[in-house]
């Protein structure tokens, strides 16, 4: 085996390489930006290397430094985990040329599966099923309307080179055609260095299916079974899991056969996967080949308890697969969730940032979470928006889903805005534990999620207020500790301690009163009085009794914000004072004249030029962050006076980016 190897990659995939590689005897040896430099997989490393600045075009994506770092750390193989050069032929080959063992296919395996319309041309001649559409998009405009009238619309503008929904457009309009080609150009152009772009007939409500192939260098060739992905948003996976809950038995044999067919065409070697898309009547068509570990590889480990990280190193090695087709088992069923830094009610707009406070589940055999984010740290506007993915396994999928409702209760994060309401919504929705649902299901049923907390009850706001009570006493016990003025129990001269809380929740104020009687407090609401007693357990637990009903719950402290959860939810609450300053403001704030960005982002468009009259809901300018175009329209109908920023240029949240002023 390797005796050690270097991993082209950060967060969580790089610990998760890391964590078999040591257990399979290998030195691990980390890469980083600048913006890595104390990050999690750095200091888990036995070795780590510099490769470049924050922006991942001059560090994760420098071929050059990233091989210089594995010639002076002595590795004899790379592994480049997902993303960044994962699937870059041009890398692939760079590695063998230098004589290290490239921990994936050959370059031109990778090569052609990257490429969407050869990989289309050779799965139609290995007779599997591939979509109607066009894979020439150089051609003339006119030409390409013709073309997707013979297809029909809706219709599908894909990134040749691309994949995880970057370079996407759907397209329902004639009209619209022209603008979507040209901005999924420009995203493939910025994701991938390759603006070609094919043309597809739109699957209506698909279900998005992959399958997991391995195969070695003697000629075996094996699937270890379907995952269902089709719960996305952006075209991005959100949830996965397996068996796919609407896949009898026979389709689910004729795809994962595909699927081998499919490996075997390429010549494949090592781990791989097949995806596909189903329609309404069952009929499947090839989607596209990933030519490396996916991020929910976690869900098919869950089922069959097999690494498949030590596959990989094993195949590459020369060795052959672990294990034959009819000896590959599963059992159970395993659900995969992504915990973003994002917000879902600003149309997942990222949330990069400092995570304050971070609680994780716990791991066991039937629960895995991967990241590699620690309290304290950023959320880096540079990269991926991932905090972390949540696995659980049960017996079956009603088991595994309560095993997961159970584990999301557990998460707490503090700092930056989070998917985790919607993940919770989602997996309650009756149309997902139904289990027939498709790649539409986020946008079909956006109406039922709320994407915020239940009001907070006098219960929560109990603890709230004992909190911080509480935790005034002990930073005020060190100060003159003789004196009665400085107890913040019930001593006071012939009469009881009272102390009234102003509290706001959603633009609602909640007025409390405290009365200190001995050990007990009265609360007072307007709606009732609860009596309780408590104490602080470490920096945030409390454990209170209230009423008669114990309770143990988690406050943190941001500012005037306390974030409290109870029984497995979450809330906010503000603390109201006179000095409070404002948290912020939302775009809504903003006067018409003032556009702002909205994150953290490079400005990778204009769509205007200074001193033009726009129309309204014109696109101003275009600003890309974590995988995502977010455009600045105009207001209203007026004038673009200058740009505050141009292409290229970095910006930070809430910077003014557009003077605006509208006609009178």
């Amino acid at each position: 085996m390797f005796d050690s190897v270097l991993i082209a990659n950060r967060g969580e995939i790089a610990c998760r390489i890391m964590a078999t590689a040591r257990r399979m005897g290998m030195r691990t040896i980390a890469v980083y930006s600048d913006a890595d430099s104390n990050s999690r997989h750095v200091r888990l490393a036995d070795a780590a290397y510099r490769i470049g600045p924050a922006p991942a075009v001059e560090s994760y994506l420098n071929i050059e430094a990233i091989l210089e770092a594995a010639e002076l750390s002595g590795a004899n193989a790379i592994h480049p985990g997902y993303g960044f050069l994962s699937e870059n032929s041009k890398f692939a080959e760079s590695c063998l040329k230098k004589g290290f063992a490239f921990v994936g296919p050959s370059p031109e395996a990778i090569g052609v599966m990257g490429q969407k319309d050869e990989a289309k041309k050779l799965m139609a001649g290995a007779g599997v099923p591939t979509v109607p559409g066009c894979n020439d998009l150089d051609i003339d405009l006119k030409v390409l309307m013709s073309e997707a009238r013979k297809v029909g619309y809706p219709v599908l503008i894909k990134a040749a080179a691309g994949g995880g929904g970057r370079g996407m457009r759907k397209v329902s309009r004639e009209v619209d055609l022209a603008d979507a080609l040209q901005a999924a150009q420009r995203e493939a152009e910025s994701a991938f260095g390759n603006g070609r772009l094919l043309l597809e007939k739109l699957i209506t409500n698909p279900r998005h299916i992959e399958v997991q192939v391995f195969a070695d260098s003697h000629g075996n060739v094996v699937h270890m079974f379907e995952r269902d992905c089709s719960v996305q948003r952006r075209h991005q996976k959100v949830i996965e899991e397996a068996p796919g809950p609407s896949i009898d038995n026979t389709l689910r044999l004729e795809i994962a056969e595909a699927a081998v067919k499919a490996a075997k065409a390429v010549d494949y070697l090592g781990a791989g996967t097949v995806e596909f898309v189903v329609d309404n009547s069952g009929q499947f068509y090839f989607l596209e080949m990933n030519t490396r570990i996916q991020v929910e590889h976690r869900v098919t480990e869950m089922l069959t308890r097999e690494d498949l990280v030590e596959w990989q190193f094993r195949v590459a090695y020369g060795e052959p697969l672990p294990a034959r087709q009819e000896e590959i088992g599963r059992s159970g069923h395993a659900i995969e969730v992504r915990l973003y830094a994002e917000n879902p009610s600003r149309k997942f707009m990222p949330s990069p940032g400092c995570v304050k406070h971070l609680r994780l589940p716990s791991e066991s055999s039937d629960v895995c979470v991967d990241s590699a984010l620690v309290e304290g740290e950023e959320v880096s506007a540079y990269y991926d928006p991932m905090i972390a993915k949540i696995v659980v396994w049960g017996r079956n999928r009603e088991n595994a889903l309560r095993r997961l409702k159970e584990s999301l209760g557990r998460v707490q994060v503090v700092g930056v805005h989070t998917n985790l309401s919607l993940l919770q919504e989602m997996v309650n929705h009756e149309v997902f534990k139904g289990g027939d649902y498709n790649t539409g299901f986020i946008e079909e049923c956006w109406d039922d999620f709320s994407l915020s907390a239940q009001p907070a009850s006098n219960l929560v706001v109990s603890v709230a207020a004992l909190f911080v009570i509480l935790e005034r006493e002990r930073k005020v016990k060190g100060l003159a500790i003789n004196s009665p003025w400085n107890s913040s129990d019930a001593w006071r001269l012939n009469m009881n301690a009272r102390e009234v809380l102003l509290f706001e929740e959603n633009e609602s104020e909640i007025e409390v009163e405290l009365i200190a009687t001995g050990e007990d407090y009265r609360i007072r609401f307007s709606s009732g009085e609860v009596l309780g007693q408590a104490n602080l357990s470490g920096d945030k637990e409390i454990n209170a009794v209230l009423d008669g009903v114990r309770v143990k719950g988690t406050v943190v402290c941001v500012g005037t914000d306390l974030f409290v959860w109870l029984y497995g939810a979450g809330y906010r609450l503000g603390l109201v004072t006179k000095m409070s300053p404002p948290n912020g403001f939302e775009s809504s704030d903003i006067p018409a004249s003032n556009l702002v960005s909205p994150m953290p982002g490079r400005v990778v468009r204009l769509g205007a030029k200074e001193g033009e009259s726009v129309a309204k809901g014109s696109v101003l300018l275009v600003i890309e962050a974590m995988k995502m175009e977010h455009s600045i329209v105009a207001p209203a109908y007026g004038r673009v006076e200058r740009f505050m920023a141009r292409v290229g240029d970095w910006v930070e949240e809430a910077t003014l980016l557009v003077d605006f002023s509208t006609d009178s």
